[in-house]
């Protein structure tokens, strides 16, 4: 687009430093589905005079088109594919925005209440753009008993209640199209696969390995450290489901999905467990160990 930037090793380590200046459009075919990559390079768009694309191997989630043209901005999505076009200059214009509560972290609470006997539980104005309700149709072909209430439109984004009752649980295999719209919530999908009857199956979800931590190989790990099968693979992982879980150490690598998705699996484990840099779950959900503490207090 014709930045300039400056930093270690040929501009590719931080600390950047980067120069103003005009920017033309370009389309940029990412290798992979990155919700992230994708809205950088439409922001960068935004002032370029032409069309800023996007192409992705598969749609990954759409907030920030959504966003833009909620501001004003031009853009078309091509579904077929997989493109997003940003026509630039935009015209932008203020907006009053109400966020919707993030599935992601609701993913926590979903898995905790189906794997826990006696469990009904209600996480109320959950978003469900489509685009990132891969966790409801894995935890549903699962067979967890979800349902969604309240349905409505907040702000251009769908939003329902969500909720959960306890139920036996059956593995499965996830891979492909599926894998980006539920990439953050592979960790919990995981905790939630321990307790299915059968192995489950997870693939096509190296993009994992490049997240706050290699989230294959924490969780391979932090969850055999409790006594779970687990099987690592390049691209995903196999999971055991019904092995009898015991308290250990674990260490969540300061990753925040991994720190909560061990505390979820821990539930359910004979014994106590100990988590070690715990307080990386205030990354994405300052409140979380508040809210587990009252969950789990006896009604």
């Amino acid at each position: 687009m014709g930045a300039t930037i400056w930093g270690r090793r040929q501009n590719t380590l931080a600390p950047l430093a980067l120069r103003g200046q005009s920017l033309k459009p370009i389309h940029y075919q990412s290798p992979m589905a990155s919700a992230q990559v994708k809205s950088c390079v439409l922001l960068a768009g935004l002032l370029t005079e032409g069309d800023t694309t996007v192409t992705e191997p598969s749609l990954s989630r759409d907030h920030s088109e959504r966003m833009l043209k909620a501001f004003g901005a031009n853009l078309t999505v091509d579904s077929e594919t997989c493109s997003v076009t940003l026509h630039g200059p935009a015209e932008l214009v203020g907006q009053t925005v109400v966020v919707p509560g993030d599935i992601s972290s609701a993913a926590f609470w979903l898995v905790a209440a189906a794997i826990t006997p006696g469990s009904d539980l209600v996480v109320e104005n959950v978003g469900i753009n489509p685009t990132r309700t891969g966790i409801l149709e894995a935890l549903q072909a699962m067979e967890a008993d979800i349902t969604l209430e309240n349905e409505r439109v907040v702000t251009g984004e769908p939003v329902a209640d969500l909720r959960v009752r306890h139920s036996p649980l059956k593995a499965a295999t996830f891979s492909g199209d599926l894998i980006p719209r539920m990439i953050d919530e592979i960790p919990i999908l995981a905790v939630a696969a321990l307790y299915a009857q059968g192995t489950t199956m997870i693939r096509d979800a190296a993009e994992l390995r490049v997240k706050e931590s290699d989230r294959l190989a924490v969780m391979a790990s932090q969850l055999t450290a409790l006594g779970a099968q687990v099987t690592e693979h390049p691209d995903g992982l196999d999971i055991q489901g019904g092995a009898s879980l015991t308290g250990a150490s674990v260490d969540s690598h300061t990753d925040h999905r991994i720190a909560m998705s061990l505390a979820i699996a821990a539930m359910g484990a004979k014994g106590p467990t100990t988590l070690h840099r715990a307080e990386a779950a205030a990354v994405s959900y300052p409140r979380f160990w508040d809210s587990l503490t009252h969950l789990c207090q006896p009604t």
